[in-house]
């Protein structure tokens, strides 16, 4: 009854942010990104900060690749979140001296769980993906976050520039989802909420 009464709050709430009339809009250097890939409904182009102000593109694509790496991660996370809450992990050990990997708990109490060993392995694996393999080597790519390098590429020459355009938009909105996901994750597990929709899985 509680989730009910705190829902319809919530409906009731969102209607304090609708316009009541329409506002004439002004050209600003942040209409300069209107239409690029991410402006999507229900907010639009969205820079509430500002990040954008000035206009320079050159600053909005490493915004843009910024963006889209922290989604990756963050899908790659809440994934494993996911998948680990519903019980399933790696057979075996973790470290020589028999800790197994499916002792190892979840979310943050898992940081210090793990072998100072394996820490500082994941730390260098990472270093080495983000320095050497997770980036444009040949300059090659065609917009930011093309890894392909010429190497790898599941079709995507393939698909007409529509349906291009139309899984970088999902790609993009996935990331977006998946930061938030995570985020709420985080911060459940931190103040001690339990999160049955994730452990009865």
């Amino acid at each position: 009854m509680k989730i009910i009464s705190l829902f319809i709050t919530l409906i009731a709430s969102a209607s304090a942010f609708a316009p009541l009339n329409p506002i004439a809009k002004t050209t600003t250097s942040l209409n300069s990104f209107e239409g690029e890939l991410g402006d999507q409904d229900p907010l639009g182009y969205w820079d509430p900060v500002g990040f954008s102000a000035g206009g320079d593109p050159e600053k909005f694509e490493r915004f843009r690749y910024v963006e889209l790496k922290h989604g990756r991660v963050c899908m790659l996370a809440f994934l494993g979140e996911v998948v680990t809450r519903a019980g399933i992990h790696l057979p075996g050990n973790i470290d020589y001296s028999g800790t197994k990997f499916d002792s190892i708990p979840n979310g943050w109490a898992a940081i210090g769980a793990l072998p100072k060993e394996g820490v500082l392995q994941l730390l260098a694996f990472v270093g080495f993906l983000e320095l050497f393999i997770m980036k444009d080597v040949t300059g090659e790519g065609e917009f930011p976050g093309d890894f392909r390098n010429g190497w790898i590429d599941y079709g995507w020459d393939s698909f007409d520039a529509e349906e291009q355009e139309s899984k970088r938009r999902i790609e993009l909105s996935n990331g977006r989802a998946a930061m938030i996901g995570v985020l709420i994750i985080l911060v459940a597990d931190q103040v001690g909420f339990d999160l049955p929709l994730l452990s009865g899985i």
